[in-house]
């Protein structure tokens, strides 16, 4: 009944419209085609959903008023009438639009036709409709310079750029592009200190370009944006714009920077230092200029000068050659090698590097560390221990009372972060806190957050310490927390066999190996492993395929370990993954079967179809992130230490014999299982599976609840 209603006053309220129009004397042909689609415009605005209060039928008569005007005004010409309708009827087109995509409500219908009312008066009088553009809001002031009736303005110049105005206003995140559209516009020098201020890295690059914003940049007299544009003009101005902030400040020179610029290890100094003062002054509530491009940088210098030799020399036997290198390095400095490096730094490096750390201190005190660095980065530090096993190690260099403050401050305050890292790293770390009395001192903390998130109504930080809260506490099986069920998300304690197959009911693992001298080793051992009257092998010029014969249909195809020296091995991965993709093979399961330094191409050639992504290497643990990004709802197994051939095999052979019997993969009791076979070697201990990969869970809970959230 209630849409019939609104039918019936639809159609009462054209047929009025009609006759109104039709007592106006001498419509010729032309304009009476503009009054219909004026109708047209009227019968589309009439369906739309008005807000109580506001009156539809006040709207339409208005417009109405409009055609009346243009038609019984004996002083227009049939030129201009149809200049006035043409623009009416564009005011009214592009408000629909305009309304569609959410840019204007039914509210700004009533504002908008008296602006067009206002520029139509000052248009017929000859005057500019610059006054009307700038008393309204950006929308209604497109609207208006878009109009036919306007375009011959005497003010539609200036309006324009008054509207290219209003939109700098309305989006200051994306000033910098708009000023480069408009750089003839007269407000634009003065607006640049505005941009240099907000934004001084993107400002940056539009300084060093040779454009028409460009050279305006660089001829501005406002001191930060001279100092922008001097540092832009310079050969290597990124080595310089690092240090924005106290070469704006005067605590620093440019011919400071030049004295050592060709010294990686004196420039990498420096960065430490200010990314020190920085972090200081962080702390202070006093954010730096340029803070993203001076870690960039320092991530860069850490691992060009530092890392990357320390990893390439992970064969040498002389580990005072190895680490040559860190020997002018401070405690604090070697700190910065550790988190700039996580995502590079190979696990016997980063535990050179610790080591280090703590040999360069008189008396060896992580909470004195910490100090000196002004706790920057500190939540990727403890990260990174408990990573790679020596958090423990850490705690026993801190007093006891510090300990407990360090903990809390390490889970407080993650939703004022703007990102995930931090909650991340807090999730990986818990797992791997021994401490009985620390993790629950970590719980307690998680759920006082949580409470005052729920007391305060902080949407971030409920979500937050809400998934940490559910996750730690289901570590304890006494609880008896279904965290899958809890969070919505996937199985988290078993992956079932269902997830694993094919449309064919078949399923695909892939596992990379490298053509070094252990790489031959594990592959020869991984395929005598599956000679039995349970599996076939075969192979070609490229890789082996091992197919079950019994039970469960599994194919595993594995790339021959050719000479890496050659490239070869890299050849067969290829000619590997070719032949998978073109029989629309998609692995659900893949394995990486190499060292740490291997585990990076494995990564960047991993299918997003992957279910079980299994690292092998050392430290594989350390790159988690890396294959969620790909597969973003993947179980992933991992060693935080070394990742070893025998531990390896046994862990995929007692998966592929799960799958072979068409069971689920129930990860506790597997773990359980391996457990008592590997109760003499302590390298297993160092494995983690999927059900204790923390940061995992917590990432794959947190994306299910803002796409939950959204729809």
């Amino acid at each position: 009944m209630k849409h019939l209603l609104a039918f019936s006053f639809i159609l009462f309220s054209s047929c009025l419209q009609a006759q109104r129009i039709d007592t106006v004397p001498n419509v010729p042909l032309i304009r009476s085609i503009f009054h219909e689609k004026i109708m047209n415009a009227k019968l589309a605005i009439a369906q739309q959903p008005f807000a109580e209060g506001d009156s539809l039928q006040e709207c339409l008569d208005y417009i109405y008023q409009f055609q009346l005007v243009f038609e019984l005004d004996t002083n227009l010409s049939n030129n201009d009438k149809v200049k006035y309708l043409r623009g009416l009827q564009d005011v009214l087109t592009d408000y629909q639009t305009y309304f569609n995509n959410h840019k204007l409500t039914p509210t700004s219908l009533k504002p908008l036709l008296n602006a067009f009312g206002a520029a139509i008066t000052a248009e017929m009088q000859q005057q500019t409709i610059a006054p009307t553009i700038a008393e309204n809001n950006l929308a209604i002031g497109e609207i208006l310079v878009k109009s036919y009736a306007l375009q011959q303005n005497n003010g539609i110049a200036f309006a324009k750029e008054l509207l290219v105005l209003k939109e700098c206003a309305a989006y200051p995140k994306r000033l910098l592009p708009i000023l480069s559209q408009n750089a003839h516009m007269f407000f634009v020098d003065s607006l640049l200190p505005i941009a240099a201020k907000a934004n001084p890295d993107l400002f940056y690059n539009y300084a060093a370009a040779t454009d028409k914003l460009g050279a305006i940049i660089r001829k501005n007299n406002d001191p930060l944006v001279k100092t922008i544009a001097q540092i832009a003009t310079l050969k290597t101005g990124r080595n310089y714009f690092a240090f924005l902030d106290n070469i704006y400040s005067g605590k620093l020179t440019i011919a400071t920077i030049d004295s050592i610029a060709t010294d990686s290890i004196a420039y990498y100094k420096l960065l430490v230092t200010t990314a020190t003062d920085y972090a200081d002054r962080l702390r202070r509530r006093d954010t730096p200029m340029a803070l993203k491009t001076l870690y960039t940088r320092l991530k860069l210098k850490a691992k060009e000068t530092f890392i990357n030799e320390i990893n390439a020399l992970h064969d040498s036997p002389n580990e005072a050659i190895r680490f040559k290198i860190l020997e002018k390095l401070s405690a604090e400095e070697l700190y910065y090698l550790c988190i700039m490096g996580e995502e590079e730094i190979y696990t016997s490096s980063y535990l050179g590097v610790y080591k280090r750390v703590f040999e360069r201190m008189q008396q060896p005190a992580g909470d004195k560390l910490l100090m000196n660095v002004r706790f920057d980065h500190f939540r990727k530090w403890i990260k990174m221990a408990a990573g790679y096993n020596t958090l423990d190690d850490f705690f026993s260099k801190m007093q006891k009372g510090n300990i407990e403050l360090l903990m809390k401050a390490f889970v407080n305050g993650l939703e004022k972060s703007g990102d995930l890292e931090d909650a991340v790293d807090v999730a990986d770390s818990y797992a791997s806190v021994k401490n009985k009395a620390i993790q629950q001192q970590i719980l307690q903390t998680v759920s006082l957050n949580y409470n005052k998130a729920v007391a305060t109504d902080n949407k971030a930080a409920k979500e937050i310490y809400f998934i940490l809260k559910t996750i730690f506490a289901s570590i304890d099986t006494a609880n008896k927390i279904d965290v899958s069920a809890v969070l919505g998300i996937p199985p988290v304690y078993s992956m079932p066999d269902s997830l694993l197959m094919n449309n064919d009911k078949k399923i695909i693992i892939q596992q990379y190996f490298y053509g070094d001298k252990d790489g031959t080793t594990i592959y020869n051992a991984f395929l005598n492993n599956f000679r039995n009257g349970n599996w076939k092998v075969v192979q070609n010029d490229d890789f082996a395929t091992v197919t079950s014969i019994k039970g469960r249909q599994i194919i595993i195809y594995s790339n021959r370990p050719l000479n890496e020296n050659e490239n070869l091995d890299a050849i067969a991965q290829a000619n590997t993954n070719k032949y998978l993709q073109q029989n629309n093979l998609a692995p659900t399961i893949v394995i990486h079967r190499g060292h740490s330094y291997f585990l990076k191409s494995t990564l960047d050639q991993l299918s997003p179809s992957a279910k079980l992504v299994i690292l092998g290497s050392c430290g594989g643990y350390n790159n988690l992130n890396s294959v969620l990004k790909i597969c973003p709802e993947a179980h992933i197994i991992a060693s935080k230490q070394v990742g070893t051939g025998l531990i390896n095999k046994n862990l995929i052979s007692t998966i592929t014999e799960q799958l072979r019997l068409g069971k689920d993969l129930d990860w506790p009791k597997m773990w359980q299982q391996l457990g008592k076979t590997f109760a003499s070697d302590d390298k297993f201990d160092d494995y983690v599976p999927p059900h204790k990969n923390l940061g995992a869970i917590f990432i794959t809970a947190y994306k299910k609840l803002q796409n939950t959230t959204l729809q």
